[in-house]
């Protein structure tokens, strides 16, 4: 009989609360789900055009990485925020995403919270 012993080893993370980039990193993860919808808000666009509006917006703070935007698209488009129509252009296809009337009416929360929120920033800075 053999007898396997798994050690499992626990990582220890320390946060540095003290860090601009600890700060700054938590907002933008935020605030990037925010700005998403926003910019689908104004009008239909693929992922690129998404990354592409919210940095020319918020001058480059709160663009979504490729990696971070496809994923919360796919969490929108499951919860039925988003809508996807796949077109081709020049030989490529591209997934055009749509706020539904459900993203809509996120959007629209989210917007008032996060207007209640500044608010209440700048009156603390």
């Amino acid at each position: 009989m053999h007898i396997v012993s798994m050690c499992k080893r626990e990582e220890v993370f320390t946060i540095k609360y003290e860090s601009q980039e600890y700060w700054a990193g938590l907002i933008k993860m935020s605030l990037s789900r925010f700005f998403i919808l926003h910019a689908l808000h104004r009008q239909p666009l693929h992922g690129y055009e998404i990354t592409k509006q919210i940095a020319e917006l918020t001058n480059s703070c709160c663009s979504p990485s490729e990696g971070s935007l496809y994923p919360v698209l796919k969490e929108f488009t499951e919860a039925g925020l988003v809508s996807l129509l796949a077109e081709v252009v020049s030989g490529r296809e591209r997934k055009v995403y749509t706020l539904t009337p459900k993203g809509e009416q996120a959007w629209q929360v989210a917007s008032r919270a996060w207007g209640e929120v500044a608010d209440y920033i700048l009156k603390a800075i």
